[in-house]
Formats: structure tokens, sequence, C-alpha cells
């Protein structure tokens, strides 16, 4: 479910855009505030790159809607209570869940994953290295 309580289906957004798919801990905790506002900070080049973000965590629609809105977060998080998404992506940690970003293109290929606890500003410069490298093959795939 998103912040706004719809429902939401990944496949439907592939081939739209590239996918920034962020798999953070917890609302309104000092690193996944840091890592979620380096995203917002830098949503003007993410979309300049034809990519959408989206940040997944267990917490409620509720507790995503106030995290979003106190942080002016430009794009949508998803509540995934029952970790089915976590596990789909093999990314459910049992004490601590994991900090890893996925950039996925839009044929539906991961094109690179990014895994760190503890440097949570490095996920938006390696998602924006990953998409900067997509458009250019794109690019070369069109004028070829």
């Amino acid at each position: 479910m998103t912040d706004n309580g719809e429902r939401f289906s990944l496949s439907e957004e592939l081939r739209k855009k590239n996918i920034v798919l962020y798999f953070y801990p917890k609302d309104f905790t000092m690193g996944c505030t840091k890592e979620s506002c380096a995203f917002r900070d830098n949503w003007e080049k993410v979309l300049a790159l034809d990519a959408s973000v989206y940040g997944v965590s267990t917490d409620s629609v509720e507790s995503h809607k106030a995290f979003r809105e106190k942080y002016s977060l430009p794009f949508t998080l998803l509540s995934d209570p029952t970790r089915e998404i976590r596990k789909a992506y093999g990314v459910d940690g049992h004490f601590l869940p994991p900090r890893v970003t996925f950039v996925i293109d839009k044929r539906g290929v991961i094109r690179n994953i990014f895994n760190s606890q503890l440097n949570m500003s490095k996920h938006v410069e390696n998602a924006i290295d990953i998409l900067t490298k997509i458009q250019r093959e794109e690019k070369s795939e069109v004028s070829a």
C-alpha cells in the first residue's frame, strides 16, 4: 500500500520509467530520515534521469503519510507490514531490516543493488550514477 492507502504494483510502473526502490528500517529515525531527505534533495536529478523513487519499510500507511508530509518527500512510500516485498527482494533481516537500494531499468532488469546500513547518503549517489549510465546506454541505442 502507498502512503495514500492505495494499492501499488511495481510492474505497472515499469516500462514507464526506471525505478529506484529503496528499503529502509523505520520512519522518523535519524538514518532513515537522512536517507529519505537525500533522495528528496536530489529529486530533480532523479526526474531528469527518467526515474521514479519508491521507499519501502514495514511502517504503517499512517506513519508513512506523516513522515512524507513532515519532510516534504516528493515520492511515494510503500507500507510492507507483512514483509512481503522485503522477502521478494531478499532483504528481510531478522533483527534490524537492511538498508538496500535497487535500481531497476524500464525492462524490469535489476541493474544495481547497493547495501549499506550506515552510509545513508551513498544510496542516492549510487542510484544517480547507475541511472546516468542507463540513460547513456539508452541514448546510444537510439543513435545506433
